[in-house]
């Protein structure tokens, strides 16, 4: 079954883009024409088209007249726009007191993908990481936080994976590059090192999970400055992206940004040890430190 959550935002995000293409490729107007045309400022109209904000229903009537829709092309666009506008929780809202918009913002999309390319530098990815290690590194990312409030962020990681990988019917098709530094960090102490490098291993066989590693020996080749993920969509909504930072995930959309990573994922990918070669390695961090 389809999440409700992942059919809300594919009905935003496909409104979003039905309303671009009827502006800029049947109309040939920019988001500056339109905005001029309905006295509305150029931000609102982007972020509808973005699937980040509702259309009114008032707005919804204004862009028909103004694109001039056919009777039959605007009924389908109005189901399609009562759509996006359901409201609906998704299972993170109970989070909302430690769920700041940019995180809630990156769940939702995590939690609509079908695909996630993903490079780690120091850390290992979210979704595969174990109980103890997520409380670790949130512990110091979020040093600010009381202790029931990193609790409360441990369990939405958590949920995460279940809902994402490994407690559903519908599990995120998962590509991963990390480094061999994410391998050999001792997050958490010895044991929750070994804790997590044995569920890497696990997860390596996974389905729904490409892991590659790249060794020390790949010098600058296979170091560079941030973490990103790149999410993709069914129906051949566009890609979205998110870098790591200090200030927690910064999305990027621009098809060039996008254009950009993709062509450094594969490259890092080309570089990696392949899946046998990657499992290989933890295994022999693993027995080192036993």
């Amino acid at each position: 079954m389809v999440n409700l959550t992942n059919t809300l935002l594919m009905d935003r995000l496909s409104f979003g883009r039905a309303l671009r293409r009827l502006r800029d490729e049947e109309n040939g107007l920019t988001l500056t024409q339109v905005a001029q045309k309905l006295d509305c400022d150029v931000s609102l109209l982007s972020r509808i088209e973005l699937g980040k904000r509702l259309c009114s229903h008032e707005m919804f009537t204004q862009l028909m007249d103004l694109y001039q829709v056919e009777e039959e092309q605007r009924n389908e666009l109005a189901k399609l726009h009562a759509d996006s506008r359901r409201r609906r929780q998704p299972w993170w809202s109970k989070y909302s007191e430690v769920v700041t918009a940019s995180y809630d913002r990156f769940i939702g999309f995590e939690d609509a993908a079908d695909r996630t390319l993903e490079y780690q530098l120091g850390m290992v990815p979210g979704l595969l990481q174990t109980e103890r290690y997520a409380r670790a590194v949130t512990s110091v990312g979020f040093a600010s936080l009381g202790e029931d409030q990193v609790d409360g962020l441990v369990e939405v990681r958590m949920a995460r994976q279940k809902h994402r990988l490994l407690g559903t019917k519908r599990p995120l098709t998962c590509h991963y590059v990390i480094t061999q530094a994410a391998l050999e960090f001792h997050i958490g102490g010895r044991e929750a090192h070994a804790e997590q490098l044995d569920h890497l291993l696990e997860l390596s066989h996974h389905d729904s999970v490409t892991l590659q590693i790249l060794p020390f020996e790949t010098g600058e080749d296979g170091c560079h400055i941030s973490a990103f993920k790149i999410f993709q969509f069914p129906d051949e909504l566009p890609d979205m992206a998110f870098t790591d930072s200090v200030a927690g995930n910064v999305a990027l959309e621009d098809p060039r940004d996008l254009r950009r990573l993709h062509r450094l994922f594969r490259n890092l990918a080309g570089t990696a040890l392949n899946v046998g070669q990657s499992r290989d390695l933890i295994a022999r961090i693993k027995n080192r430190e036993d």
